[in-house]
């Protein structure tokens, strides 16, 4: 390479590098600005009806007159009461003879918005990540842009995800979920589907509430709507990430016990 050569590519170089170092600071106050409009919600979130539960799959709330079986319902993400057609009944009753002895493969969504296992939110201008200890996320997307063409698009056990601030609540549209009875098997047979609306904000300073509405023309004969809610968890200070490679969860009599370890 030419002396003048070397010149003007270093030239050019340092024009395409000095436009982005201008407008940096810029770029960074308004990032600060749309980060101040933004709601803050620190800490851990456990579902409120799900608080202190132990291996057993039993929360005190549910266990609270009878200290041995579900007196109250819970999970109400379940979709127990969801307006099912014959479709929906059908995969309902499928899952239903199927759950006691099938192993899980995690929460998916919508499960992992009413679990037990604890939530955290992220929220940033562009988009919020909600993720739980089992390293489940969820991408929702807030920077505007619209939902992805049909095409551009396919069944995942989160499903796309596309939301927008109105004032201090995350509405969220979610398309694409893959059937999520075939992940989890306490979660809705809802078809792919589906299409899920949610609703989120902040109800005091330790309260999170969850209103969603599912549509689905393949399981349902009308839409449903349900809420939750979530409470901070005091008992975490961190997260700690699982997986479900050494899950020991076992069934009797309609509850969760602990098995034994394999013997080698």
């Amino acid at each position: 390479m030419t002396a003048r050569a070397f010149a003007l590519l270093a030239t050019a170089a340092l024009a395409v590098g000095a436009f982005p170092a201008a407008a940096q600071p810029e770029a960074a106050a308004r990032r600060v600005e749309a980060f101040a409009q933004l709601p803050y919600w620190p800490g851990y979130w456990v579902a409120e009806d799900q608080a202190g539960t132990t291996i057993t799959g039993l929360a005190p709330v549910a266990t609270a007159s009878t200290g041995s079986s579900f007196s109250v319902p819970i999970m109400p993400l379940r979709a127990t009461d969801a307006p099912w057609n014959a479709e929906g009944r059908r995969r309902w009753d499928e899952v239903r003879q199927s759950a006691g002895g099938r192993k899980a493969t995690g929460w998916g969504y919508p499960m992992m918005m009413g679990s037990a296992t604890p939530l955290r939110f992220l929220i940033t201008p562009e988009e919020t990540i909600i993720i739980n200890f089992y390293n489940e996320a969820r991408y929702i997307y807030t920077d505007g842009r619209s939902m992805p063409a049909e095409d551009d698009m396919w069944p995942t056990t989160y499903g796309t995800s596309i939301g927008h601030w109105e004032g201090d609540t995350l509405v969220i549209e979610t398309v694409m979920v893959t059937t999520p009875s075939d992940f989890f098997h306490g979660s809705p047979p809802f078809s792919e589907e589906a299409r899920y609306v949610e609703r989120i904000r902040l109800d005091g300073p330790d309260r999170l509430t969850l209103e969603m509405t599912v549509t689905d023309p393949v399981t349902l004969t009308q839409p449903w709507s349900v809420q939750a809610a979530w409470v901070r968890d005091p008992g975490f200070d961190r997260q700690i990430t699982l997986d479900w490679t050494n899950d020991r969860t076992g069934n009797e009599d309609g509850l969760n016990t602990i098995e034994l370890a394999p013997v080698e």
